[in-house]
């Protein structure tokens, strides 16, 4: 897949996915412009040497007015790929106010900002070959809905993420812009590990292997798809 001198947002770029999906990027030829919360964030940031990579400090995606700065800066725009958000577990009972509003914060409100101001830059932009690609991360208990107890306000938020996904695709497509997402399970990232250090590895999808699913859907080379929620599950 060919990226050359194409303009790439990534968000949630210093994760693990986000890290694994940059690095492919910058292989493909793509500038990557990734949004930091804070400056140690982009200290921490393993590709930050780059010349192929601009970090910026935004703060919270989960504010308009830094999204709107941040995205205003990044011209032609090609690709918008929302990778940030946050996972919290528990009985909805235990659940205070405040974190299931935290939840839906960091999964929904930062994908819908981020893709409401990635339309306004692929549009002002005018990006090589028209159009532009816009890719969201759901999660596989935004699908599978019974498997999000005792996660429910993450499972809900990602189900959101989902819908708001396969809506876009329709709002857009005349514009030649493509919308689509990936629902990941359980991914094979040493926090993951840490977490479940009993569970057969083997059988849960690589971040490799999840970013090569993003980098298509972003991609030229992707020129039907749209809409699409795809699993990518692994073997579990």
């Amino acid at each position: 897949m060919d990226f050359r001198n194409r303009h790439v947002v990534i968000t949630g770029g210093a994760g693990a996915l986000g890290a694994a999906v940059v690095g492919a990027l910058v292989e493909a030829g793509a500038i990557c412009h990734v949004p930091c919360h804070d400056e140690a964030e982009a200290q921490r940031f393993p590709l930050r040497e780059n010349r192929q990579v601009v970090l910026t400090v935004t703060g919270s995606l989960a504010d308009d007015e830094a999204v709107g700065r941040f995205y205003q800066a990044v011209t032609p725009l090609w690709a918008s790929i929302h990778l940030a958000g946050g996972f919290a577990a528990g009985p909805l009972g235990d659940a205070a106010p405040a974190a299931l509003r935290q939840q839906i914060d960091m999964n929904l409100v930062t994908c819908l900002l981020c893709c409401r101001a990635a339309l306004s830059a692929m549009t002002r932009g005018g990006a090589e070959g028209g159009g532009g690609r816009i890719v969201n991360v759901a999660a596989r208990p935004g699908l599978e809905w019974r498997s999000g107890a005792g996660m429910v306000a993450y499972a809900a938020s990602k189900a959101a993420v989902a819908a708001l996904t396969a809506a876009l695709a329709e709002e857009v497509v005349k514009d030649g812009i493509l919308v689509n997402a990936v629902a990941p399970s359980i991914m094979d990232t040493p926090a993951n590990r840490r977490a479940m250090p009993k569970a057969d590895y083997s059988l849960w999808p690589k971040v490799e292997e999840v970013a090569a699913t993003i980098l298509f859907l972003a991609s030229p080379d992707n020129r039907v798809t749209r809409g699409a929620i795809v699993p990518v599950y692994g073997k579990s």
